[in-house]
């Protein structure tokens, strides 16, 4: 069957236009039109191909150039643009390296006698196992068992996370991203056993119904961290890390009626308040933990010691946490659309996953592949 998609390395001349005037835009792992929001591409990373030829160095630099355009290389999120790409291995090395950072953390925690609990994180390294290994059986009947047995114990998770990431945002600590995360990762294993049970509408209602619950906490999870005083980013310091159109994507994500010049209109009095005091001793007193703690961060330092050096030093890293936070949302909130693409173009799950360039030779350089619907969805 002929499916009205184009499969390519390369972006259309049209794309790559309307990215750069603006007409177009990416979120998360899709390129739409900004005014009717209709999708216009889906993207799709690809294992770097090392065997292939470099007689393409040209056709491999104007790769290069279109994913600068698209600002994919600098996106850090512990999801990938699509969900076709992001399977149950890809979902339990993630899982993996959250486990490891907050067993970092909890090196940390102990000098305020806090306990992290990740006994949970076994079950649900054992939940995805036992998905790996119902999609693997041939009887229909043992896999479709195995797979509900799986999405129970997904939901469990789903459950448990939202718990602790409540927990933690109200307490405003430094570990509520890794929940947050976590939680995220929960949605997608059970909507991805939805998909390879081909069960689309099951897996399209769950990836909106965690957009929900995922998208509201990443909300308040990055109100604050811009704090009471979100001018502070835009001190003189930061000038050539920190500017504001940067700050502005983030309010932007929070409210897309904002331009650069509302949000510059916002800080007004916030920059005169912090003219108004330059020790910015009524912002260090109020910052959230989550950017620092003193009885984490503090510990062995002198009481007479300033730790406004410490905490300034950290806001370029927090503001890059808002944007990988806001970029992991958009990719989980993108997921919706391929799945709907998938149903609407009548094709089921395991062809949409084996969609590629039938023609073309992969560029070294090429880590996307672009599917191109012939009309906008």
């Amino acid at each position: 069957m002929s499916l009205p998609v184009t499969v390519t390395f390369m972006l259309a001349d049209w794309i790559v236009k309307g990215l750069k005037d603006g007409t177009l835009e990416r979120v998360g792992g899709v390129i739409r039109e900004v005014g009717s929001k209709h999708i216009v591409t889906w993207l799709r990373e690809q294992i770097p191909n090392n065997s292939t030829v470099n007689q393409l160095g040209e056709l491999g630099r104007s790769v290069q150039l279109t994913q600068e355009i698209l600002q994919v290389t600098s996106a850090v999120s512990i999801l990938n643009l699509g969900v076709s790409v992001i399977g149950f291995a890809v979902i339990a090395q993630r899982l993996k390296e959250l486990e490891q950072r907050l067993q970092q953390a909890q090196k940390l925690l102990n000098n305020i006698n806090r306990k992290i609990d990740l006994s949970f994180y076994a079950n649900f390294r054992a939940a995805i196992e036992l998905a790996t290994n119902a999609f693997t059986m041939t009887k229909t009947e043992n896999r479709r068992s195995s797979a509900l047995q799986a999405i129970n114990r997904f939901l469990e998770a789903e459950h448990i996370y939202t718990e602790y990431t409540d927990i933690e945002i109200e307490q405003k600590s430094q570990i509520a991203d890794e929940y947050l995360l976590t939680l995220s990762l929960a949605y997608l294993a059970e909507a991805r056993c939805y998909l390879e049970l081909e069960e689309h509408d099951t897996a399209l209602r769950r990836f909106q119904e965690g957009s929900i619950v995922i998208g509201s906490r990443i909300q308040k999870y990055v109100k604050l961290l811009l704090t009471f005083n979100p001018a502070v980013y835009l001190q003189p310091q930061f000038r050539g890390q920190i500017d504001l159109r940067r700050l502005t994507r983030i309010y932007q994500w929070l409210d897309p009626t904002l331009d650069e010049n509302a949000v510059f209109d916002m800080q007004r009095m916030n920059l005169f308040m912090l003219a108004q005091d330059p020790n910015n001793s009524k912002w260090v007193q109020s910052i959230p933990g989550a950017i620092w703690d003193s009885e984490i961060d503090w510990v062995g330092k002198a009481i007479w010691d300033d730790p406004k050096p410490q905490i300034y030093a950290r806001l370029p890293k927090t503001l890059a946490v808002m944007e990988s936070m806001i970029e992991t949302n958009r990719r989980f909130e993108s997921y919706q659309t391929e799945v709907q693409a998938i149903s609407k173009l009548g094709i089921s799950f395991h062809d949409w996953l084996k969609l590629t360039p039938s023609t073309e030779i992969k560029p070294d350089s090429a880590e996307l592949i672009y599917i191109i619907p012939s009309k906008p969805l």
